[in-house]
């Protein structure tokens, strides 16, 4: 696949952000992550991320890196692209990023670097070093304390051939316009906000046609409709949704910092595909907010 197909594959429908799955003594459960992904494969998309900020990458071991990519590759629909995440500093990232290609990555999502702010030109060398190293595609996550401007990212897309993507959590309207306009389609430009359903109408008006959804992992055939509504404008649809499900939704995740990863994982366990606990710092849901989120997957089949 050329990266100018990647683009248009991963443009073209859902992205699939699935958890990665822990047994009850927290070690990672490769069977269970399997038996998810071929589950999850079971349901249209167009991309999968593995080890991503749901699937806790930031929780994964190094010792255990390469079991998750490699069986999300291998149990993933042969016609999706996987792409893995990395990050940490340079060094780190990059030791990564070999890994992912050779376990069979499709793409490389590159998420925040480790604790520190940063000039644009060392955030530039940071993705070049990564672009560097691997011949596969490679996306950029802005969010939290890595934020490349419109022109940084056109600089970098002039000397990285296999830098495909920039990856939107900031949330900033105006940015996103100022992004689409400067890189057009040189980049793709995927919405990662957390719960991206509530951004997708105004994101699509400019061009951002795919995101990442979370709840992907335990309601496929709502985010699937959602979409699909997104897609055709169909607002009343869009609007019913945010209202009676997303919103609702956001309202319990924002109750405890963390829980845009617990209510998931609380989420895949109620439609009897449990991934068992969410890694510390991380905390899982209280009984009852575990009994809120039942009664709101319940109210929607």
């Amino acid at each position: 696949m050329t990266f100018d197909q990647l683009k248009s594959t991963l443009g073209a429908g859902l992205l699939s952000f699935p958890v990665t799955d822990f047994d009850a003594a927290g070690e990672f459960d490769l069977r269970g992550y399997a038996a998810r992904l071929e589950w999850l494969s079971s349901y249209p998309s167009s991309g999968l991320f593995a080890a991503g900020g749901t699937g806790e990458f930031f929780s994964i071991g190094l010792d255990e890196y390469d079991a998750v990519i490699r069986t999300a590759v291998h149990h993933a629909a042969p016609t999706v692209p996987v792409l893995a995440g990395v990050g940490y500093g340079t060094r780190i990232a990059v030791d990564l990023a070999k890994r992912a290609e050779k376990a069979g990555a499709a793409a490389i999502l590159v998420l925040p670097h480790y604790l520190v702010f940063a000039e644009q030109e060392g955030i530039i060398a940071h993705m070049r070093a990564i672009c560097d190293a691997v011949g596969i595609g490679v996306i950029y996550y802005a969010r939290d304390n890595t934020r490349l401007t419109p022109a940084s990212l056109v600089q970098l897309a002039e000397v990285c051939p296999n830098f495909i993507g920039y990856k939107d959590g900031i949330g900033d309207l105006q940015l996103m316009v100022q992004v689409a306009a400067a890189t057009g389609d040189r980049l793709i430009h995927i919405g990662g906000l957390p719960t991206a359903e509530v951004f997708a109408q105004p994101y699509l008006e400019m061009g951002v046609t795919t995101y990442s959804s979370a709840v992907f992992n335990f309601v496929p055939d709502l985010a699937l409709r959602f979409y699909a509504a997104v897609r055709a404008h169909d607002s009343d649809t869009v609007r019913g949704l945010l209202k009676s499900f997303y919103l609702p939704l956001i309202a319990l995740r924002d109750r405890k910092r963390g829980y845009a990863v617990s209510i998931i994982k609380a989420g895949t366990a109620l439609v009897g595909h449990p991934a068992g606990p969410v890694r510390s710092p991380l905390t899982d849901l209280a009984a009852d907010e575990r009994d809120a989120l039942a009664a709101l997957i319940a109210a929607h089949g």
